[in-house]
């Protein structure tokens, strides 16, 4: 017998903050065949999950070991239900470009954020982690995007996401850009200071405040 959705994403939870590969697995293979949409098994189980496991990390009841064995259970059930994701069709897509900032190596969430973003629609075009910060605004440009997602779990490099804002406005063309900020030590107040578009605390409301900020206002056609 089919066991309730809720039993199925509190597994998937439990996987995640336990770091147990295994269970993460099964359930997963579990909510496919059980029916359960992908998405809702990612946001409402594996998410949840990591995120608890962010919370004990700041709270140094977990360490950077410990994070990763819990990301090697997301990432093998992510591998499972990734496949059976409904992404968003019929519009033109649109240009993210996403990173983690140099200095920063931790890109668990930034991984999540680019897996929402993709099942939205956006274009994404991930620079992966340790970013040189010039590399954020040469790939924007490059690929005419509208959205740039900076992402840190280090206070040390907080201050990185505000040189980049910084660099696209000595070129002149910070206006063509949506930022959004997230990461552990980033909270909307700091992405006000900074001057950035958006921040978001969960790779779910990623997307909808990526959404919120690309619909607000019409964001300049790149020059010739």
């Amino acid at each position: 017998m089919a066991r309730e959705r809720e039993d199925i994403l509190k597994d998937l939870s439990d996987s995640v903050l336990n770091m147990n590969l295994g269970l993460a697995v099964s359930t997963a293979r579990e909510a496919i065949e059980s029916g359960l949409d992908a998405f809702d098994a990612i946001t409402n189980g594996l998410v949840v999950g990591m995120n608890k496991a962010g919370v004990l990390y700041e709270e140094e009841e977990y360490f950077v070991p410990e994070l990763l064995i819990c990301s090697d259970a997301l990432y093998a059930a992510l591998e499972i239900l990734n496949p059976y994701l409904k992404r968003e069709d019929g519009q033109a897509k649109i240009g993210c470009v996403i990173g983690v900032v140099e200095g920063d190596t931790h890109d668990i969430g930034k991984n999540l954020v680019k897996i929402m973003l993709d099942v939205a629609g956006f274009e994404i075009h991930d620079l992966g982690r340790n970013v040189p910060l010039a590399n954020f605004v040469e790939k924007a440009k490059e690929v005419d995007a509208q959205l740039i997602c900076l992402s840190t779990l280090m206070t040390t490099t907080m201050d990185e996401m505000a040189t980049v804002i910084e660099m696209l406005k000595e070129e002149g063309i910070r206006d063509r850009f949506k930022v959004l900020l997230g990461g552990g030590p980033i909270s909307q107040a700091f992405a006000d200071r900074i001057g950035a578009d958006g921040y978001a605390d969960n790779a779910a409301d990623a997307v909808r405040v990526a959404k919120e900020l690309i619909a607000r206002k019409p964001v300049t056609a790149a020059r010739t």
